[in-house]
């Protein structure tokens, strides 16, 4: 009877344990379910940051103040899927991308996928890569099957035309006595003094010339021959006249300037004498030939350059030189006060290519007897376009990564980056080659959706 009582006793005593463990397990797990119901998640604005936290605050990336998440878009099930979080439990740091914790700066640690399940897909696209997908809604356009016609502007410059230029060259050789021009772009009329040389050569034909007049006045022939002489020697038809009356030989003769035009040194001058010689002040560079100096037969003292014909020096970027062509009328506009706009043809587009400011340039030649435009003037060449069929699209909805064009097509619950094949560039709009369809929303503005941190990923 006895042991049949204490057996009763003992599985009382083992009910009332279970009972007891069952009420607390289910006390505990009704207070666990109250504090998960109760945790709010907090997020940055900007979805590109990746940042969570269960705490409200400022996001330590951007330092935009924290935005609590709907409990139906985010619960910690969601927080399970995100790739990595912060090894430190109290800093609520989880990211879709490897990195350092903002809070801490601990390595962020791989997390696995314990729920594979979540109640909305809004939560695995904001855990996409931002450089693969953008969540958001923004303003969408489409591209256009039409032709567009457009303006080219060119920049340009008023420069000299070497063709133009005048080579004051000696033509015998001799010692310079005395400069009547010391400076470069020094003007000059034409007829005016340049240099006094002396010349023992040109000294000996004077002579000639003085004797052949004197003791043989009947030989026209061989004295015209030495007048001749004279003449190709750089003297005038009035300083050997005047030599003639009075029969005495000058040994300094006076070289006057044949043209009119701007003085202008040479390089071969400049590489013969020392570099010392060249004097600079704040207007004008002074000329390296000087008084004294010995010049051979042939040798460019300066050069006379003229403002009668010059060029008109325009830029043009890589990507419109297929739209200009030799003779297309160009309208030419400058900064000097008072002048009008006038028309021009270009006469010459040049081969070879700028790769500094990848451009390259054409010439306008200009006829500056009436014009008056100052050498260095800044120009402005607007060349119209004729109308191009194709696919167009703006150009603030493309994103250049320099070896790609890159646009934002609209998916289910945002935009997924994807490159493009462009072709000309018209104002505003851009051809497209291939890689969208006339039905494809993109971004309006790509710029607002590119992570400035990463590069574009397009695959």
């Amino acid at each position: 009877m006895m042991n049949k009582n204490i057996k009763y006793s003992i599985a009382l005593l083992l009910m009332v344990i279970i009972g007891f463990g069952i009420y607390h397990f289910a006390i505990k797990s009704k207070h666990q379910r109250g504090e998960h119901q109760q945790t709010k998640t907090y997020t940055c604005p900007m979805p590109q940051d990746s940042f969570f936290s269960d705490q409200p605050g400022t996001c330590p990336k951007c330092g935009m103040t924290l935005v609590e998440v709907d409990a139906h878009k985010y619960d910690e099930s969601s927080k399970k899927m995100a790739s990595y979080t912060c090894p430190m439990p109290e800093d609520s740091v989880f990211s879709d991308k490897p990195g350092i914790c903002p809070k801490c700066g601990m390595t962020l640690i791989k997390t696995e996928n314990l729920d594979p399940h979540t109640d909305d897909y809004n939560i695995e696209q904001l855990l996409k890569p931002t450089n693969q997908f953008v969540v958001g809604k923004y303003p969408v356009i489409t591209a256009k099957d039409t032709a567009i016609s457009g303006e080219i502007n060119l920049p340009g410059v008023v420069a000299y035309d070497p063709d133009a230029a005048v080579n004051i060259a000696a033509r015998i050789s001799g010692r310079i006595e005395k400069m009547y021009v010391n400076y470069k772009f020094q003007t000059v009329r034409k007829g005016q003094k340049l240099f006094d040389i002396y010349s023992p050569e040109l000294l000996t034909e004077q002579q000639n010339f003085i004797f052949l007049n004197s003791d043989d006045p009947e030989n026209t022939s061989i004295i015209e021959a030495s007048k001749q002489k004279l003449l190709l020697y750089g003297m005038t038809q009035s300083q050997i006249s005047s030599m003639a009356k009075s029969k005495i030989a000058n040994a300094q003769v006076t070289i006057f300037s044949p043209v009119e035009g701007i003085i202008s040194g040479t390089e071969s001058m400049s590489e013969r004498n020392e570099s010392g010689m060249s004097i600079k002040n704040n207007n004008t560079e002074a000329l390296v030939v000087k008084e004294g100096n010995y010049i051979k037969k042939g040798e460019v003292v300066f050069k006379l350059l003229s403002t009668d014909r010059v060029w008109g020096i325009f830029n043009v970027m890589q990507g419109n030189s297929a739209f200009i062509m030799i003779n297309q009328p160009v309208l030419i506009t400058s900064e000097m006060n008072g002048m009008k706009p006038f028309s021009a043809k270009i006469n010459y587009i040049e081969t070879q290519f700028n790769s500094e400011d990848r451009s390259n340039r054409v010439r306008v030649y200009l006829n500056n007897k009436m014009l008056k435009l100052p050498i260095g003037l800044r120009l402005e060449g607007l060349v119209k376009i004729s109308p191009v069929k194709g696919i167009w699209l703006d150009k603030k909805a493309l994103v250049s990564t320099g070896t790609q064009k890159i646009i934002f097509t609209k998916k289910e619950g945002g935009f997924k980056a994807k490159a493009i094949k462009t072709g000309l560039e018209i104002g505003d709009f851009i051809q497209i080659l291939s890689g969208i369809s006339l039905k494809d929303e993109l971004a309006q503005n790509a710029q607002y959706l590119m992570d400035s941190e990463s590069f574009i990923k397009t695959k």
